[in-house]
Order: structure tokens, then sequence, then C-alpha cells
């Protein structure tokens, strides 16, 4: 799966993207941004559809009540097209439309619960290293308890965490598959994009190889693919997210460095279109 960026409500763009993405994976995941007002998740995912990609859209509770999510919902569900992706959403920063209230009437479990119920395929996102670090195994669980079907995992800086947290998770009665996150960064920009998450750290040595590299572009490419491969072997991993901004250069240059990461990882495993 990779993350499609393209500039808000524009459709030319996203359509665009989307069909340069396609041949490469499964699915193309849409976020939810907190900082601008895009198209509703129910008409990105027409659009992801329309460019004869898979949508995964991102449906948070920050801005939205439970009337308008039960909205949502009910628009993707008579649809059919997308996977919902259930979050909380992460607070705006006290700089980003201060004026506009957040709504929180649902958290990310109780919004899975409610897809689940209109049956729709519902994927979770979970953070392996936020704190407290005990409870996130157990709060998965919960999350695959309510009706979730897969989980996204946020990135993590050392392979050993992702697997104790697999383990640990396991044990706890995790049985979905999981999708483990690649950072994709080409530049410092993009580096910065990632680094700036609410819980999301790139181990330092993988920040140097890249941002020093003679060919930024080329080892960030090489990095993402030996790590994706990496994760793949991992048991419970079912897939990898390419993740993150890419480049700084644009949206067409970053989804041509999440395509050539895609095509490299389907080529590394064997995998054909």
């Amino acid at each position: 799966m990779t993350d499609l960026s393209a500039p808000p409500a524009d459709a030319q763009t996203l359509r665009s993207t989307a069909r340069l993405l396609a041949p490469s994976c499964d699915a193309v995941l849409v976020g939810d941004h907190q900082d601008r007002a895009d198209f509703p998740p129910s008409t990105l995912a027409r659009l992801i559809d329309d460019a004869d990609a898979v949508p995964w859209v991102t449906l948070a509770c920050r801005d939205r009540n439970r009337i308008s999510l039960e909205q949502e919902l009910h628009a993707l569900a008579l649809d059919g097209l997308a996977t919902v992706l259930c979050v909380t959403g992460d607070g705006r920063a006290y700089d980003v439309h201060p004026e506009v209230t957040q709504a929180f009437d649902l958290d990310g479990t109780r919004l899975a619960a409610l897809a689940a119920s209109l049956g729709l395929p519902v994927a979770v996102v979970e953070t392996p290293t936020a704190r407290p670090v005990a409870v996130r195994p157990k709060r998965l669980v919960r999350k695959q308890e309510v009706g979730a079907r897969v989980a996204v995992l946020n990135h993590v800086p050392r392979r050993a965490q992702l697997v104790e947290f697999l383990e640990t998770a396991r044990v706890a009665g995790l049985e979905m598959p999981v999708i483990a996150s690649v950072v994709v960064f080409t530049d410092e920009v993009s580096a910065a994009a990632l680094a700036g998450l609410p819980g999301l750290e790139i181990a330092p040595e993988r920040l140097e190889a890249v941002l020093t590299a003679d060919d930024p572009v080329a080892a960030g490419i090489a990095t993402a693919v030996n790590e994706a491969v990496e994760l793949l072997e991992l048991s419970g991993v079912a897939g990898v997210n390419l993740s993150g901004l890419a480049s700084a250069r644009g949206v067409q240059d970053a989804a041509e460095i999440q395509a050539e990461i895609g095509h490299r990882i389907r080529t590394t495993r064997g995998v054909r279109r």
C-alpha cells in the first residue's frame, strides 16, 4: 500500500497520481489532514476508484461530530469502494485554525465499531512506540474485537521493537493481519515531515545514510526497499505501507519515487500485478 499525496481539492492531480501509483501497489491510502480542507473521504474514494486504483480512505474524529461521521460511513457503505481507516485523529497544533472547534465525539475504536456495524471493511492504526507502550498491544486487540479486519502500524525505528510488539499482541489475542509502515524520504524536507508526526521516529543512522549520500533519491529508494523486504519476512506482517511525503520536489516526483519502490519490492518478492 502507498500513501497518496496531492494538493487539497485537486481532482485532476489526485486522479493522475493514483493512476501513476496503481500498477506498483495493491492499494493507495489517502489521509485526513488537520491543516487543510479536502474532499470528504467518500468523494476521495470515488476519485481514486475512477483512476483504477484501490482506495483506502482515512476517517478521523477530530473535525466531525458523530452525525457527520455516520453520514460519511453511510456514503462509503453505499458505494462499497473503499476500506476505511478509522482513527481518532491528532489534535491540531495551536496555530492551525485556532478559531475552529475540534469535535472528538468518538475515538478511533468507537468509530471502527460503528463502521463495522455498517458492513464496511475496517482498518485501524496503532503506534507501537507511543506512550504508554505497555497498553498498545491490548488496545489493538480491542479494536479487533469491535470489528477491525486489518491494522496499519505506524513506523518504528528498530525492527526489534516491531517484533516485540507483534509477539505481545499475539499473546493478547491479535489474529488480524498487520501492515507495517516503511518511511519514504529522499531529502531533508520529506524527512522532517515524517519526524514531525506524533510518535514517529526515524533511526538516526538511516537519516544520515540517505541525506548524506551522493544521490539521496537513489539511497532513499534503496533503503525503503530493503526495509520493506525485511519487514515482509516477519511473522504476522501481511503487507507494508510506503509512508511519507517521499520528496519535496512535487507530487509527480514523489509518486514516481513511491512507484519505483513498489515495483522493486514486487520484483524482489516475485510478485506480479
